[in-house]
C-alpha cells in the first residue's frame, strides 16, 4: 500500500466513525441521509484515483487444504483450490480481489480464511458451515514434478449460500474445476453467472476437469456446454480435453468443442506450446520456456492469474473481447499468463511469491497512473 493510500484509509475511518456518533446521537432521518449524501460524495471526489479506477476480480470455487507428499513423504500442507490459487495471486500483487466459496466450522476452514484475507483477499463470501468438514487434498509429485490428486470432501453436503457482491462492467469473474459443474449446486452458480453476465463483467472459464469424475462426463455435459456458453474466454488443458472429447489437437477441440460457444480459447499442454484461438480468426502457438520445477500444482491456476493480471495492466475490456483485438495485446496477455505460471512452479506453494508479487504491483500501479494521464 503506498502511502496516499494509506492516508485516505485513516481519514476514511475517522469519517465514518464520525458518522457513526452523528447518526446515533441525532435520531433525525434528514441529518443521516445528509451524511450518507456526504460521505458519497467524499469518497467519489477525493478517494485517489487509483482507488476509483481500479477493476475487481471475482473467483468462485472450492477450498481445499493441499497436503503434499514427494516419494511418498508429506513435505507441505498449503490453502489451495483451483481458483482460490489464482485468487490468491492477484491479491498479492495489489488487485481487489474476493473469492466466494464455501468450508467447514474446524482448524483448516479457519486457516483458510486468514490466508485469504492476510493476502489480500476479501474472504466475506466464505461460508463457514457447522456441521460440514473442510475438504483436503492429498497431492503426489512425480519424478517430473507433476502431481496425482486423491481428494476427500463429501459433495452432496455443498450448500453455497452468499450475498452477490457488488459486481461492474469490466470487473473480472473466474471460474472452474468441479465446482463449476457440480450439480448440487449448480443452480446457484448458474444465477451467479447470470448476475455477473447480466453486470457486464468478463467471465473466465478454466475448464480444468479430473480424471476422477471421468465416469460422470456424460452427466456433466450440460453444464459444461453452458459454461461454455457463459464464458467470455476459456482456457483448459489438452488433459481436459482428452478426458471429456478424447481429443488433444487444439484446432479439433476448437471448432468442435469451443468456437460455438466462445471465439477466445487457449490451451496450454504442459512444456508443450500455448495454443491461442481468437476472435478475427486468429491462430497463434507459444513457445514455454524449459525450466527446473519443484512442483507444478498451481501452474495452470496461476497461468490464469496471471492473464487475468494482464486484462487489467492492459485495459482490456468485455467489448474489447467480444469484438475483438490485436495480436499484440494477445501476446502480451499470455506472457502476463506464463510469467505467474513459471513463478509459482519454483516452489511448492500453490501461488506466486512475494517478491514477484510486489514487482508485479508496482509495474501494475505504474500502468494505472500512465492510463490516467492519457
Amino acid at each position: 500500500m503506498d502511502d496516499s493510500q494509506a492516508v485516505w484509509e485513516g481519514i476514511s475511518i475517522i469519517f465514518c466513525h464520525f458518522g457513526r456518533k452523528v447518526t446515533k446521537n441525532f435520531k433525525g432521518n434528514t441529518l443521516f441521509y445528509l451524511f450518507i449524501f456526504l460521505l458519497f460524495y467524499f469518497f467519489t471526489i477525493f478517494a485517489p484515483s487509483n482507488l476509483k479506477s481500479m477493476r475487481k476480480v471475482i473467483g468462485i470455487g472450492e477450498t481445499v487444504l493441499d497436503i503434499i507428499f514427494k516419494k511418498d513423504q508429506p513435505i507441505g500442507a498449503v490453502p489451495g483450490g483451483s481458483v482460490f490459487n489464482g485468487i490468491i495471486s492477484l491479491g498479492r500483487c495489489g488487485l481487489p480481489a474476493s473469492f466466494i466459496s464455501e468450508t467447514g466450522n474446524d482448524r483448516v476452514g479457519e486457516r483458510i480464511i486468514s490466508f485469504s484475507r492476510e493476502n489480500g483477499v476479501n474472504a466475506d463470501n466464505i461460508a463457514v458451515y457447522p456441521e460440514s468438514k473442510s475438504p483436503v487434498s492429498l497431492a503426489f509429485l512425480n519424478e517430473n514434478n507433476d502431481a496425482d490428486y486423491i481428494f476427500y470432501k463429501d459433495h452432496p453436503h455443498d450448500q453455497m449460500e452468499f450475498v452477490y457482491p457488488d459486481i461492474q462492467p469490466d470487473d473480472i469473474v473466474m471460474f472452474g474445476s468441479y465446482y463449476a459443474v457440480n450439480p448440487v449446486i449448480r443452480p446457484q452458480m448458474a444465477a451467479f453467472l447470470d448476475h455477473a453476465r447480466n453486470n457486464g463483467a468478463i467471465i473466465y472459464y478454466d475448464v480444468n476437469f479430473r480424471a476422477s469424475h471421468k465416469h460422470e462426463v456424460m452427466k456433466l455435459t450440460p453444464n459444461i456446454l453452458e459454461n461454455l456458453e457463459y464464458a467470455d474466454i476459456v482456457r483448459g488443458s489438452s488433459e481436459d480435453f482428452e478426458i471429456l472429447y478424447k481429443k488433444t489437437d487444439a484446432d479439433a477441440i476448437y471448432r468442435s468443442q469451443i468456437a460455438f460457444y466462445t471465439k477466445n480459447f487457449i490451451l496450454t499442454q504442459g512444456s508443450n506450446p500455448v495454443e491461442l484461438r481468437a476472435v478475427g480468426d486468429i491462430k497463434k502457438q507459444y513457445a514455454v520456456e524449459k525450466m527446473e520445477t519443484l512442483s507444478t500444482i498451481g501452474a495452470g491456476d496461476n497461468f490464469n492469474a496471471g492473464f487475468v493480471y494482464g486484462l487489467i495492466k492492459y485495459g482490456v475490456t468485455r467489448e474489447m473481447i467480444v469484438s475483438g483485438f490485436d495480436e499484440a495485446t494477445w501476446d502480451q496477455l499470455i506472457a502476463c499468463a506464463q510469467q505467474f505460471s513459471a513463478n509459482v512452479c519454483k516452489s511448492i506453494d500453490n501461488s506466486v511469491d512475494l517478491t514477484f508479487a510486489n514487482g508485479k504491483k508496482r509495474e501494475l500501479e505504474a500502468c494505472m497512473k500512465e492510463m490516467e494521464e492519457i
